[in-house]
């Protein structure tokens, strides 16, 4: 492990700032010891503002190294936003993760990503949607990024495997923590079809509430355009609806959700992707939408109605 990779695990570590504070203080050093010769004074010079009382430098060191052998022995790599292997879109963002720790291998940074994401408890309609475009959408040529959830977001990895795609599920833990824990299986399958597990947390970390929106903006980031298959009124898939939004991403719904919103089928809270859909989110029936948006060469037909599937 290089200087430049020591530093970046230990800016990672610091809690204490934003992630544009971090960003601030990885252009503004090359190695560790660059940071370590500073004084807590010199970094709230750069980054604005004080520090708590406790800063201390070696203690974040320690647990870089820490990283560093936990990622070796479980077999995690990561890549710096410096790095050319970056993911291009994501670096884009004014909120980028200044690591990103992974299993498997980065998504092709010329190749389109499309974010699918949606309630953990679909209808199964929109279950089976999810799943039939994110099939589509592999044989197309575009790999799916989703958040590796129950509902919404497991079809739409399986769709996409289904579909020959290396697919891309980004986590709210460490990619050595797959949750849910009844999950491990597909992400499995994603490590063996050529895709990959993604965290901006150190090996290790444990999931929490607090990660989740956090993780809504790398999904949303990495994408060119981002899916709500269905979502209730308060729902972490609106949370990606806005960081797509803010990132000036494409934004679609899927039309299951909203048919049968309009039949006055209450068995599933709707809301957020009537609403979205409301405000002007593009509608989207099947894959041939999304590729033909994106002038992508397809034999993908639409169905004339949406298939069923197992939602497991």
């Amino acid at each position: 492990m290089d200087e430049r990779g020591l530093l970046d695990l230990m800016l990672s570590r610091l809690g204490e700032l934003s992630q544009k504070e971090k960003l601030l203080l990885c252009e503004s050093f090359n190695t560790e010891q660059d940071l370590i010769q500073k004084s807590k004074t010199d970094i709230e010079a750069i980054i604005g503002h004080e520090l708590a009382a406790f800063w201390k430098i070696d203690s974040m060191r320690r647990l870089a190294e820490r990283d560093a052998a936990a990622a070796r022995i479980r077999g995690i790599n990561w890549v710096s936003w410096h790095s050319p292997a970056y993911p291009p879109l994501l670096r884009e963002i004014y909120d980028p993760p200044i690591l990103l720790f992974f299993k498997g291998a980065l998504p092709n940074p010329e190749a389109p990503l499309a974010a699918v994401v949606g309630t953990r408890k679909p209808g199964a309609q929109a279950a089976a949607q999810a799943f039939d475009i994110t099939k589509g959408l592999a044989r197309g040529g575009i790999s799916v990024v989703s958040g590796l959830a129950f509902g919404i977001d497991a079809m739409a990895h399986r769709g996409n495997i289904e579909g020959g795609a290396p697919t891309v599920a980004v986590l709210g833990s460490g990619v050595d923590e797959v949750y849910p824990s009844s999950n491990r299986p597909l992400a499995r399958r994603i490590l063996e079809t050529g895709g990959a597990l993604l965290s901006e947390y150190p090996p290790g970390t444990t999931p929490r509430k607090w990660n989740f929106p956090a993780r809504n903006r790398i999904i949303a980031g990495l994408a060119r355009g981002v899916l709500i298959v269905e979502a209730p009124q308060k729902s972490g898939a609106l949370i990606t609806a806005r960081f797509a939004l803010d990132y000036n991403r494409e934004l679609w719904v899927a039309s299951a959700g909203i048919a049968e919103a309009a039949e006055g089928r209450r068995s599933v809270d709707r809301r957020g992707t009537v609403k979205l859909a409301g405000e002007g989110a593009g509608i989207i029936h099947s894959a041939a939408d999304i590729l033909r948006a994106w002038n992508r060469e397809t034999t993908v037909s639409e169905p004339e109605e949406v298939s069923t599937c197992a939602l497991i």
